[in-house]
This record gives structure tokens, C-alpha cells and sequence, in this order.
């Protein structure tokens, strides 16, 4: 079973709640939003395994560490995974970002994929699927499972707050998955939000309705 892992490191539970406010603007709610990703990397990113190399000093050799050759991809859930994508880039400027546009018909709650664009070398990569949300979870069972056709086996999911049906749901699906979280709410609504939740993240994002 793919385990939840809740990045509760102090800087990101007070990020995040303004990120819950509704008083937030939008530009602040994006710097914020930039800013989460960024710190959750460092917990998503600690099993990377690294290998030692010799540098010269100004003083003299040393034994150092660096990252073993494995490669990062980023694949956002479009629209709103994009407001990810810049905070992990911080730290991992050397993985390339795919992109599977999903969105949720309001009927049937169900993902509709209408767009999927990934690295030429997606199997060679560690993926991480980025959405702010993990509400229902279709949409992310959706781009995992869209991975998976293509063969991709290495997958986590990177969310900032999850509902527990959601979490379930992936876990159900895809039980080799690993879930990256800052937080995760007591229930989704009628409506298929998470509460207390932050909204649509998507039009808190880019200003819209």
C-alpha cells in the first residue's frame, strides 16, 4: 500500500494557512502556493539515493555526496498543478515537465483527458504528478493511470491538502503510489470539495470563476 506521507514542517503549515484564507489575494495566494512546493520538495526528495565524489577545496580533497544520477520529471494535473511546478523547479532545475490536462465534469464528478504531452524519456524519470487538490481523487487516478499506459513505473503524488475519500481512492487504485501532503481535511461536500479545504484552487490561482 502507497503510504501518505503529511509535510508538517512548521514553515508549511503557517503557509498554508493563508493559503486557506479567503482574504488572500491572488497574487499572494501564488507566491504561496510557489513557496509550499518548494519546502515540500525536500521531504518528497529524501530518498533520493547519492554517490561520493572527490572536489578540490581551496584547502585540500573531499569526500562528497552528490545525487546518484536519478532523474526527475514533473507532470502537473492541468491548469492548477501548474502553480506548482515553479516552487519545485527551485530546487530540481534539471527535471523536465510533462503535462496531462484533465477536468472534472460537473455532472458525473468524473475526469475528462483532453490533453497529454510528456518528456521524451518519461521512462527513464522519476515522476511526480503535481495537483494542488486531492479531493475525489479521479483526477489523479486519472494522470497515474495515464502514465502507466505509456509504461512509467516510479510515480509519486505531490498535493497540498487531500480529502480522506481521495487519499482512499488512490490508494485503491494505484497502492504502489506514495501521497505527498501538507495537510489532510476532514470530508468532501455535496459539491465534491474538500472542507475546510481553500477553494477552487485553480481560480484562486489565475483570478478567475
Amino acid at each position: 500500500m502507497g503510504k501518505v506521507h503529511i509535510c508538517d514542517h512548521p514553515l508549511i503549515q503557517h503557509k498554508l494557512t493563508y493559503i486557506r484564507d479567503e482574504n488572500t489575494t491572488t497574487k499572494d495566494f501564488r507566491a504561496l502556493v510557489d513557496e509550499v512546493a518548494t519546502l515540500m520538495v525536500y521531504e518528497i526528495t529524501r530518498d533520493l539515493p547519492l554517490e561520493h565524489v572527490q572536489v578540490k577545496t581551496p584547502v585540500t580533497t573531499a569526500d562528497c555526496q552528490v545525487i546518484s544520477g536519478r532523474m526527475l520529471g514533473l507532470i502537473p494535473i492541468l491548469r492548477a498543478g501548474l502553480g506548482m511546478v515553479d516552487g519545485v523547479l527551485k530546487l530540481m532545475p534539471a527535471a523536465k515537465v510533462g503535462h496531462v490536462g484533465l477536468y472534472r465534469d460537473p455532472d458525473t464528478l468524473q475526469p475528462v483527458e483532453y490533453y497529454v504531452k510528456l518528456p521524451t524519456d518519461v521512462l527513464e524519470r522519476d515522476l511526480l504528478v503535481i495537483d494542488p487538490m486531492l479531493a475525489t481523487g479521479g483526477s489523479a487516478n486519472a494522470a497515474i493511470e495515464v502514465l502507466k499506459r505509456r509504461g512509467c513505473t516510479r510515480i509519486k503524488l505531490m498535493c497540498l491538502i487531500a480529502a480522506p475519500e481521495g487519499v482512499a481512492s488512490v490508494q485503491k487504485e494505484h497502492p504502489d503510489v506514495d501521497i505527498y501532503v501538507a495537510a489532510v481535511d476532514d470530508h468532501l461536500n455535496d459539491h465534491g470539495y474538500i472542507v475546510p479545504g481553500l477553494g477552487d484552487a485553480g481560480d484562486r490561482l489565475y483570478g478567475t470563476d
